[in-house]
């Protein structure tokens, strides 16, 4: 029988190679705009049931606006030469973390009871919501614009 060995990278250096890990932060990408695409307009899928944008369609945008942020940062992350992200890239993630917060808790204000639309009543994806997410939204690409920034 083999032992298996447990290897331990060394002061924080990742074996993984670099194109790989760009490439499957592609596909998260990828995927986070298809799961956005499927909350967003689920006709294109065949799936549109409701005239209205409820609860389970908000969802389905927020988880993939936030798969579709982790992908990109997990892609621009491998263009950062140096062990650490320049400034410029440390304020882009802080500012994509902060949009995709933004875009979440206005998303889902009707659920979290702070909507225009209380808890008795049905949740549903407002235009005050939709003006909250758009900001969020904007937030994330100003923040990701900011992460692909190389020079010092």
């Amino acid at each position: 029988m083999e032992e298996i060995k447990l290897v331990i990278p060394k002061n924080g250096e990742d074996k993984t190679p670099i194109k790989s890990k760009i490439r499957n932060g592609l596909i998260l990408t990828l995927i986070g705009y298809l799961l956005l695409l499927l909350g967003a307009k689920p006709s294109l899928f065949g799936l549109d049931r409701s005239p209205v944008i409820g609860f389970v369609q908000t969802a389905m945008i927020i988880l993939g606006l936030g798969v579709l942020c982790l992908g990109a940062y997990i892609s621009l992350k491998k263009f950062w030469k140096r062990p650490g992200p320049t400034l410029t890239a440390d304020f882009g993630t802080r500012i994509l973390a902060t949009g995709y917060v933004i875009a979440v808790f206005t998303g889902m204000a009707d659920v979290f009871g702070f909507g225009s639309h209380p808890i008795p009543g049905v949740p549903f994806f407002g235009p005050l919501q939709s003006m909250g997410v758009v900001i969020g939204e904007a937030l994330i690409a100003i923040g990701i614009v900011m992460m692909g920034s190389v020079a010092d």
